[in-house]
């Protein structure tokens, strides 16, 4: 009997594994031995060993694009989950207008990425609408080539980002928040905190585990971000929001550096490995500690 189970789960197990294996541990294994080549994306190649990632290590552009795309993330996270849990902490408290704001909040997310690049390109354009909104309140001193300035293009690209997907934050949280315990917050009332004191002492600790969740999802995505700059700036201006995924584009099908392209996706893959495996372990510990 015993036997016949596990068969019966092999069976079931085997079609998903071979779609993983084929779709998922084929690509990835490939990926990094072409890495480790001279392939210029023909039939022909020749092992190279460490020789492209030498040359990572020697290409200045390689670690701008680096910062760049950590700084993007780390911008992202930040703001996206602070309004997100600002957002999803207010409709709690205003169940009658919770439904139609959250509906609100996630239409931006309707939008493709390309599509809200495209839109937000003719907002942030020197004669686009976010000027001529300062310059209709009265504050036309703030106008800005936003995607022109290095010193702008960057948060300019992350503000799109964040105006798309802060509302997916906010659902999680608020989907945390309607799971909280009613008496606990009944009680907390009558002891009187309420506020500030509520937030941190009841409600932040309950939201641990959806905060785990918004950091993780956000982190990776914003790691990953390619939509976005490609169509702001595509990478400038200078190079000021240059990613590793541009670089990852402009080599495999633009630049003739098939190997060397891979070799920089490589490199991503294992920079959103790293930081969001150690960004979620935190966040778990912290999740036990409170």
């Amino acid at each position: 009997m015993f036997h016949r189970r596990r068969a019966t789960m092999a069976a079931f197990l085997l079609p998903a594994i071979a779609v993983y294996a084929l779709f998922i541990l084929y690509p990835l294994f490939k990926g990094v031995y072409l890495s480790l080549t001279d392939s210029v994306g023909g039939p022909i190649s020749h092992f190279v060993g460490m020789d492209q990632y030498q040359a990572m290590a020697d290409d200045p552009q390689i670690s701008a694009a680096l910062w760049h795309t950590v700084l993007y993330a780390l911008v992202v996270v930040v703001a996206q989950n602070g309004l997100g849990l600002l957002f999803a902490s207010m409709l709690f408290r205003r169940p009658k207008v919770r439904k139609a704001l959250n509906v609100v909040l996630l239409t931006p997310t309707l939008i493709s990425p390309l599509m809200a690049a495209f839109i937000w390109s003719y907002l942030f354009a020197p004669n686009g609408g976010l000027n001529a909104l300062l310059d209709g309140v009265g504050l036309g001193g703030l106008k800005h080539v936003w995607l022109g300035d290095p010193s702008t293009a960057l948060y300019s690209v992350a503000t799109v980002n964040i105006w798309m997907f802060t509302g997916y934050s906010c659902a999680i949280f608020l989907a945390s928040y309607m799971s909280m315990p009613t008496e606990l917050l009944e009680a907390a009332a009558l002891d009187g905190a309420s506020g500030w004191r509520r937030f941190r002492s009841i409600e932040w600790p309950l939201l641990a585990p959806a905060l785990t969740v918004n950091v993780t999802l956000s982190l990776i995505g914003s790691l990953k971000v390619f939509e976005f700059p490609l169509v702001l700036t595509n990478g400038g201006p200078a190079g000021a929001t240059d990613t590793l995924t541009l670089l990852v584009y402009r080599n495999i099908f633009g630049g003739g550096k098939f190997a060397y392209g891979v070799a920089i996706a490589v490199l991503l893959l294992v920079t959103v490995v790293v930081l969001s495996s150690a960004t979620n372990s935190l966040l778990r510990l912290r999740e036990r500690r409170v």
